[in-house]
């Protein structure tokens, strides 16, 4: 069940897309739309996740602080926060500890000695389509509602210590307000009409940022339920095609777990990435150093039998 909400939610997005062009949505709408996802889902992928979280490459500062406010734009909490959090999920993946785990979430009949065997894993915490979607939705966004995370402050003191970083965590009110008002001012000009703003701020603004949310929120969810396991990471995470091309290869997963400091997610060339692909962009015209990767001997090493 959990595996169809998503797609549902990118349906009905899809439908009133098609449902509303030509009166509520026109070819400068779904410009804006794209924009703004594309550009607050890199800040995301690229800026909170890789590059912040686990240090996965090296930027100049004006660089680096971009990345950063074009996450903060995608409203899923402050740098800090979200930083800490993921450090957190990686720490106690599938554990009792782990924020956001379909596998643990309240109330869930939880054995917590993990194994490699598919079958007994996936019953370990529950049985059934209901058992299923109550892990789903704690995953997907259910933990979210279960109050502020006490303790996270350990998970960030080199991320305090660096002032771009905190310049970021500080902008952040300032830049979930940008990036409702950026759209709506060019979707105004683009249109030069107030209808047009207004146009701009729905679908560029809040209906952008709903998009985003269940593509990142996937990564949670669907990713440590539904897909292939090929490296031994000692927790269910999976990798998933699907979400890999919507999340920007954020949905190769358990390679992720497997090496969190890669700047590379897809790394097996039919494995989209289209993050690392701008990461590499940013290494050609020197604007990104110490770029990481794992080389073909550790996957090799770490790939299940």
């Amino acid at each position: 069940m959990g595996a169809v909400v998503t797609p549902v939610i990118f349906l009905a997005i899809g439908i009133a897309l098609a449902w509303g062009w030509g009166t509520g949505f026109n070819w400068t709408q779904f410009g804006l739309f794209l924009f703004m996802v594309w550009s607050t889902a890199l800040g995301v992928c690229v800026g909170f996740h890789r590059l912040f979280t686990h240090r996965a490459f090296q930027t100049v500062a004006p660089i680096k602080y971009a990345l950063g406010a074009l996450g903060s734009m995608s409203v899923q909490g402050t740098l800090l926060e979200w930083a800490a959090i993921h450090r957190r999920h990686h720490q106690h993946s599938d554990e009792p500890d782990d924020p956001h785990s379909p596998h643990t979430y309240p109330g869930a009949r939880v054995d917590h000695h993990h194994t490699d065997d598919e079958e007994t894993s996936l019953k370990s915490w529950g049985r059934g389509l209901i058992s299923t979607w109550h892990g789903f939705r704690h995953a997907h966004y259910g933990w979210l509602f279960n109050g502020r995370h006490k303790g996270l402050g350990r998970y960030v003191k080199d991320l305090t210590a660096d002032p771009v970083t905190m310049k970021v965590n500080q902008h952040f009110r300032f830049w979930v307000i940008a990036g409702l008002i950026i759209p709506a001012v060019i979707g105004g000009l683009l249109e030069w009409s107030l209808y047009g703003a207004l146009l701009g701020l729905i679908w560029g603004g809040f209906v952008r940022i709903l998009f985003v949310h269940h593509i990142t929120w996937s990564v949670n969810s669907v990713c440590h339920l539904w897909g292939s396991r090929p490296f031994n990471c000692h927790d269910q995470s999976r990798n998933n095609a699907i979400v890999g091309i919507f999340a920007l290869g954020e949905g190769w997963h358990n390679n992720h777990h497997a090496f969190p400091t890669s700047a590379r997610h897809g790394l097996r060339w039919w494995q989209i990435d289209v993050s690392y692909l701008f990461i590499r962009s940013l290494g050609l015209l020197g604007l990104a150093s110490e770029i990481r990767v794992p080389s073909s001997e550790r996957i090799a090493g770490k790939a299940r039998n």
